[in-house]
């Protein structure tokens, strides 16, 4: 009796967790892709926050939280200026209060990230959709947005290690930890425009970019060249701004 061949599925083999995260390393198409199938982002936020935190323990452990104010002063001339005004007493009571909003931004850091990539998510959604036609759901771009994140515990690991190395605490920009872009060697003091400037060339920020590029061609039918090339200039509007707001006010 003949039998018929099952024909094989054209549908991929669904990631698991660990799948996902890992293939954002060595095929990122394959994770983005699993988006379309389940588009959920935890994972991928719980993993970035917990280097997040362990990263912030390294830095409560070898530069601490006062020294990290400290260094903030020191960086500029005019929060030095604005202190040099203040009694000694005055001065060591707005430290310690700077102090303590650190502290307090760096364990909410989990939070930080979502707000953060709430915002981004609904910028970049409004983008796509009504800029280029796509029907993106919050959800799934949320979850591009994480993905593509997820290489950055690989420079909290970096920073770490360098302090954790000997790094010198005074030295330590708590803004620019990783020495991943050109103005991690200037002086944030000395030359605040080019410091800015050149911090937005960073291997990271392009390695997010390729990855966004990837990730929302994967979801929609956007060519990949035309969703990198969105995201790049929104990028690179975000860094003039930056740059710009910088030279008025330093």
């Amino acid at each position: 009796m003949a039998t018929t061949a099952t024909p094989a599925s054209d549908q991929p083999e669904p990631l698991g967790i660990v799948g996902r995260l890992t293939n954002v390393f060595f095929a990122p198409s394959k994770t983005f892709s699993d988006l379309n199938r389940d588009n959920s982002w935890w994972a991928a936020w719980l993993l970035v926050s917990v280097f997040a935190f362990l990263f912030m323990f390294s830095v409560q452990q070898k530069v601490g939280f006062e020294q990290i104010t400290r260094n903030e002063i020191a960086a500029s001339p005019k929060a030095q200026e604005a202190m040099e005004k203040l009694t000694p007493e005055a001065r060591e009571q707005r430290i310690q209060m700077s102090v303590g909003l650190t502290r307090g931004i760096s364990y909410a850091f989990p939070l930080t990230i979502l707000i953060t990539g709430a915002i981004i998510a609904g910028v970049l959604m409004a983008t796509f959709n009504f800029g280029l036609g796509t029907e993106m759901s919050f959800n799934t771009v949320l979850a591009v947005l994480f993905y593509a994140w997820v290489p950055g515990i690989l420079k909290s690991i970096l920073a770490a290690i360098s302090l954790f190395a000997g790094a010198d605490p005074e030295g330590f920009n708590i803004r620019n930890p990783a020495a991943t872009n050109i103005g991690f060697f200037l002086s944030r003091a000395d030359h605040p425009v080019m410091y800015a400037m050149f911090s937005w060339v960073d291997v990271f920020a392009i390695w997010y970019i390729i990855l966004l590029g990837i990730g929302f061609s994967c979801v929609t039918k956007v060519k990949k060249g035309t969703a990198t090339g969105v995201i790049a200039g929104w990028y690179i509007v975000c860094a003039v701004i930056g740059t710009g707001w910088v030279a008025l006010f330093s």
